[in-house]
């Protein structure tokens, strides 16, 4: 099922699942007790929104053996976690704002795990049942203050740098094979596989997990392939993950 997120032509924002370019009004909590009603309207007359409102954004970097290459760094031994803030999340066709702070914004497609329940100290072999589904992520960088700075919480932290979408799609049967690209302004810039992730999903719900409590609608950022680079001002970036769907955001 495909889960999303919208602002109806009432004004009023609403959860609901796609069929084709239809939308079934969903009532309740997608993460607790909800049903699918009778009640539709077309995906065309609606205007998408973030899929979830995480209470926080977990992020891995180097997890892919190539993006580690391409920045000289030796793969991590384990995951190298941090974190962007909740006001980062945008939805799809949303602006990301090239703030005055950096002269270098960068793209980063990834795969992102909805969490569906709260979760503390899972085992890899049931992080399943704590996953709700997939979404496509882009972790907005800016790269000389990544570089600047040592650590990257502004860097990653901006306002519009975690754009999310266009839903979260539940029927994912191997997150640890699906390809996953980028495009600037129709130009292919990143082309990978998660098959080439370091730590691939479940190990990272265990992980993480084991840190921190995990509550349902957070939201984790499996890390970018090889590739990364440069948008600016007037650019279109769409993330693609397969069999999810496309993340379509504008540079301003």
């Amino acid at each position: 099922m495909r889960f999303l997120r919208f602002k109806d032509a009432e004004n009023q924002v609403r959860y609901g699942v796609l069929t084709g370019q239809m939308i079934r009004y969903v009532k309740g909590d997608i993460f607790g007790v909800y049903e699918v009603t009778d009640q539709i309207c077309s995906l065309e007359d609606v205007q998408l929104l973030a899929p979830v409102e995480p209470s926080k954004v977990l992020c891995i970097g180097l997890n892919y053996r190539d993006h580690a290459i391409e920045f000289g760094k030796p793969i991590p031994a384990e995951p190298l976690l941090f974190l962007k803030p909740s006001t980062s999340v945008i939805g799809p066709e949303e602006n990301i704002v090239y703030p005055p702070q950096t002269q270098n914004l960068h793209y980063e497609a990834e795969l992102a795990i909805v969490i569906g329940k709260k979760a503390k100290n899972v085992a890899q072999s049931k992080a399943v049942e704590y996953i709700f589904g997939y979404t496509v992520g882009n972790d907005v960088t800016a790269r000389d203050l990544q570089h600047k700075d040592g650590q990257w919480s502004r860097a990653k932290g901006f306002d519009t740098f975690c754009p999310l979408g266009p839903w979260i799609e539940t029927d994912v049967a191997n997150p640890d094979n699906l390809a996953v690209k980028l495009t600037l302004n129709g130009e292919v810039r990143q082309n990978s596989n998660t098959n080439n992730l370091v730590f691939r999903c479940f190990e990272l719900v265990e992980y993480l997990s084991a840190i921190m409590t995990l509550l349902p609608g957070d939201v984790i950022m499996t890390g970018t392939p090889g590739g990364i680079g440069a948008m600016n001002p007037g650019d279109r970036v769409e993330a693609h993950i397969e069999k999810i769907g496309v993340l379509r955001n504008y540079v301003i």
